[in-house]
């Protein structure tokens, strides 16, 4: 075995591809998830799973125990949800993440990778975003994010904990969740596709967002395990380092649109600077938006 690796929402879309690529690489790995929207099947055999929620202490103890690395990627992630409940949201993100350092710190884990946002980044100045863009919040989702990399650089500063912050663009892929915020505007629109209905819009189409693949997001994090650093906090774009319109989406895939009033906090674009994760980590994406749509597509019985 390479190391004892724990996933936190380890049952859910980036979760569950992720272990998947530890087990198959020989890692031993071990899943803390509640099920409240992962699903026991996206476990994969070879992984230990635990059912346990992040607000338990004694859950996170139970499953960090003997642990050389933490991927901390539970939380409720969608931006609207957190707009209509900020207390529950940020009871998961905000506390529940405070509540996986102290556990990763009595551990004595060596590392801990953070699932942080673009969407800390909010309108950003500069495209594409490096990392060193100011924080920019336009939800409480967003905010829950940036409160959770100041937490754990806090946790390095002051506890030595090596803490990373992987900023996802966009995930999409295989095991997406239609409802979640994962599957954003992909998912949502192929599901509307497999229903017979038109794909809905949210303004005129020509917001970007950069859509990186999920196999792309579990080699960033594979490499991580291992990388070595220049310091014990650092923060990391994870995306495609490209931007696509909403409408671009809606032309892959195919199929009659329609729009509906923009959305509240929600960025007009976000694409990522990708140059510093490169040099640290030797990573670069390898699925364009292209070849992901099209995979999909054939997955889902969608290419005629």
């Amino acid at each position: 075995m390479n190391g004892r690796i724990v996933v936190t929402g380890g049952a859910g879309f980036i979760g569950g591809n992720l272990v998947h690529r530890l087990c198959e690489n020989d890692y031993e790995v071990v899943v803390l998830d509640n099920l409240a929207s992962g699903k026991r099947e996206n476990v994969h055999r070879w992984a230990t799973f635990i059912k346990g929620d992040v607000r338990d202490p004694s859950a996170l103890a139970q499953a960090f125990a003997g642990a050389d690395v933490v991927f901390h990627l539970a939380a409720l992630p969608r931006v609207q949800l957190s707009i209509t409940d900020p207390v529950g949201t940020g009871a998961v993100n905000v506390f529940g993440t405070v509540n996986a350092l102290v556990a990763a710190q009595v551990a004595r884990v060596r590392r801990f990778v953070f699932a942080s946002s673009s969407s800390v980044y909010g309108n950003p100045p500069v495209l594409p975003t490096p990392e060193n863009s100011p924080y920019q919040p336009l939800s409480p989702y967003a905010i829950h994010k940036m409160l959770g990399e100041m937490n754990c650089r806090t946790w390095s500063s002051i506890y030595g904990l090596d803490t990373v912050c992987f900023r996802f663009f966009n995930v999409y892929g295989p095991g997406f969740d239609p409802s979640g915020e994962y599957a954003l505007v992909i998912g949502k629109f192929i599901m509307q596709r497999l229903a017979g209905k038109p794909m809905t819009i949210w303004g005129d189409g020509q917001q970007a967002r950069d859509f990186t693949h999920v196999d792309d997001v579990t080699h960033a994090c594979e490499l991580v395990i291992s990388a070595k650093l220049p310091d014990k906090a650092n923060a990391f774009n994870i995306g495609a380092g490209r931007p696509t319109a909403v409408a671009r989406i809606a032309e892959l895939i195919g199929g009659d649109v329609m729009h509906e009033a923009p959305r509240a906090g929600e960025p007009r674009n976000s694409f990522a600077d990708i140059r510093w994760v490169s040099h640290a980590l030797g990573w670069s994406p390898q699925v364009s938006i292209e070849q992901g749509i099209t995979m999909l597509k054939v997955k889902l019985g969608l290419c005629a």
